[in-house]
């Protein structure tokens, strides 16, 4: 049986439920839309930095921020259009923005939608019109994103979008990854390494960027948490970014549409027609064994 309630806590929080998988997750639309929460037979998920949440200010750390309309950053946050440099922070607005929850469902999964259109805040920064919808649908213990990116704007209008989905961890070095691709680029140096499945955790910050994905899944599996991620994802998708720091019980498996300074390379950058939109998927299974 599919769930879909509310209730007032910090922010008003929408609680999709699957019964019978005894699955459950929490949606904030005004805090960024984010997904805060996801316990399957009362097993955390998501890792939520819970006293930073609180503080409107502050970016979130955890749950699975939404990245739009850029992912990663850019050098010294400057992009160009039509002669005109702007200024916007890594991993775009999309995140700290609230979002509007305009319908749910208890049909087939418990699903919320949420959206966000441009304002005078957002074109300061990003001079585009825009309307996004994301419907969160849970069924059994897989969580699926559908979205759409609609173009308002009279020219071409440019973007990348991803996740950043906090994952809660036991001991690191138990944790074996499966990524689509033999080789990273360390974010930190820029120098690019063959990938085996194995990360050295002794790092202070892992920061793993892969393209050329020969699939359209991914995985994690936590052996301390016997716990195993699967993300499937569609074509929009052309990256993957493994993050963590040492020293703090997550790590963050991201799909990207495009990697960092796509705004300024180009470099699979999304660009919507005038009144076009377009569509991507995302879904995330959560596997205790």
């Amino acid at each position: 049986m599919y769930t879909v309630s509310s209730q007032q806590k910090q922010y008003h929080t929408y609680i999709l439920s699957d019964e019978s998988a005894n699955s459950q997750i929490e949606v904030v639309p005004e805090r960024g839309g984010i997904v805060t929460s996801w316990r399957i037979n009362n097993q955390e998920v998501f890792y939520l930095d819970t006293e930073r949440f609180t503080h409107p200010d502050l970016s979130v750390r955890g749950g699975n921020p939404i990245l739009f309309p850029l992912c990663g950053n850019l050098p010294s946050d400057t992009y160009n259009v039509d002669g005109t440099d702007y200024k916007i922070k890594q991993h775009g607005f999309a995140r700290e923005l609230p979002w509007t929850a305009t319908s749910q469902s208890n049909d087939g999964g418990a699903s919320v939608t949420i959206e966000l259109g441009s304002n005078e805040q957002t074109k300061a920064d990003y001079p585009f019109d825009f309307h996004l919808a994301f419907t969160y649908t849970l069924r059994g213990n897989t969580l699926e994103i559908r979205q759409e990116y609609k173009n308002l704007s009279s020219t071409p209008m440019p973007f990348s979008s991803g996740f950043h989905p906090y994952f809660l961890c036991g001991d690191k070095n138990q944790i074996e990854a499966n990524i689509p691709s033999g080789r990273y680029e360390d974010n930190r140096t820029k120098e690019s390494f063959d990938f085996d499945g194995k990360f050295n955790f002794d790092q202070e910050e892992i920061d793993s960027v892969f393209g050329h994905l020969s699939s359209r899944s991914t995985s994690v599996v936590d052996r301390d948490r016997k716990l195993k991620i699967a993300i499937d994802y569609d074509d929009f998708y052309t990256y993957l970014v493994f993050w963590t720091v040492k020293g703090k019980d997550f790590y963050c498996l991201e799909p990207w549409s495009a990697t960092r300074n796509s705004l300024n390379t180009k470099q699979y950058l999304t660009v919507l027609e005038p009144n076009a939109s377009c569509t991507a998927t995302v879904s995330i299974t959560a596997s205790f064994f």
